[in-house]
């Protein structure tokens, strides 16, 4: 019982920790970076798909995306897509492929994004701590069952807080790169 529950309690806090690098990809630096197409919608022939589904997406600098659509009726459509999206971005044409340029950042903006960006850690060390609270739950309903010993109980409360330190300090890492990434000008 007590390696399962501490098994499933690690992969829980490893399942939030990649939920907030998710979160974290999804925030926009100064720099480009292909991720932030995704959730971006093209009309293809009357349903809505992504762009990564109608397109090539790369990388053609530091602050310049290209997307090359593999059909050319295509290239207005994802321009426009681009365009509408919320994203702030301006899309130009250039032939057969679709340059964009990423804005750069204001400093109240990158500002704002740091709050947002804490905001999202907090929220994944509050899930890291609810796992460590359910953990140590089950641990005590097994203590009043005598289903475990009481060295056995507070050897593994131990660990789990062990596990919830180190996830602690694996978010704090990513809130810092992503903090640092956001500042470079």
């Amino acid at each position: 019982m007590i390696p399962e529950l501490k098994k499933t309690t690690e992969s829980k806090m490893q399942k939030s920790i990649e939920a907030l690098k998710l979160d974290l990809a999804k925030v926009r630096t100064g720099r480009a970076h292909t991720g932030i197409l995704d959730h971006v919608m093209v009309d293809y022939y009357g349903s809505p798909v992504p762009v990564n589904q109608v397109a090539n997406v790369t990388l053609i600098d530091a602050r310049t995306i290209g997307v090359q659509p593999w059909e050319k009726p295509m290239i207005a459509k994802v321009e426009k897509a681009i365009r509408d999206s919320d994203l702030g971005l301006n899309p130009a044409s250039q032939g057969e492929i679709i340059r964009v340029p990423m804005p750069p950042l204001t400093e109240e903006r990158r500002k704002e994004m740091i709050k947002v960006i804490k905001h999202e850690g907090e929220g994944a060390k509050v899930a890291v701590r609810n796992l460590r609270r359910d953990a140590n739950t089950t641990l005590k309903d097994a203590l009043k069952a005598k289903t475990i010993s009481e060295d056995d109980e507070r050897r593994t409360q131990d660990e789990v807080q062990k596990l919830t330190d180190k996830a602690v300090v694996e978010i704090d890492k990513l809130l810092a790169q992503k903090e640092q990434e956001l500042m470079q000008i």
